[in-house]
């Protein structure tokens, strides 16, 4: 309901259509934002779902759990992804770690949606750390003033945040 809420709010502000959306495993996120903007694709963080991959490997063994599970993710296309996924899941890897490969098939629908894309923009687009490293700078910067005097104070803080963020990246 949370969700829903929130995007019917964008909506109602004037968002008209999302074309990607990233998600990163937040309960009912995905459905909320077919409801709303049902063309939306959404893409599951590649990044979180590698990171629970590897807390099924042992700490000896992620290396190569990361290395045979890039195969997949830096596919040139869907199809060339999937055979990838189909090795990963005939290898000793696999065996050895049952749990990983039906994570990857239970996501599959979303975890392909950028694959569409070029190289540059993947690099955008498969994960939301990026985006949630921002907002934590935001944050920061906001929450060591407390309050503002008017909404004009506030917007040239998350500006001077955004300016000092953007110089870092």
């Amino acid at each position: 309901k949370f969700w829903a809420k929130v995007l019917s709010d964008l909506r109602n502000r004037g968002v008209q259509d999302i074309l990607i959306a990233v998600v990163d495993g937040l309960k009912g996120f995905p459905q909320a934002i077919e409801a709303a903007f049902p063309r939306t694709r959404i893409q599951t963080c590649i990044v979180h779902l590698l990171r629970h991959s590897m807390s099924f490997a042992s700490y000896k063994d992620r290396k190569a759990v990361a290395t045979a599970l890039k195969a997949i993710y830096t596919a040139v296309d869907a199809s060339e992804a999937e055979a990838a996924l189909g090795r990963f899941e005939e290898s000793d890897l696999a065996r050895q770690y049952p749990a990983i490969a039906p994570s990857w098939r239970r996501a599959w629908n979303e975890v392909i949606p950028f694959l569409d894309y070029p190289p540059e923009v993947r690099r955008l687009v498969y994960t939301t750390n990026a985006i949630e490293a921002l907002n934590a700078k935001i944050r920061r910067a906001v929450r060591t003033r407390g309050h503002f005097p008017s909404d004009e104070a506030a917007a040239k803080l998350i500006y001077l945040a955004l300016n000092a963020t953007s110089s870092e990246w």
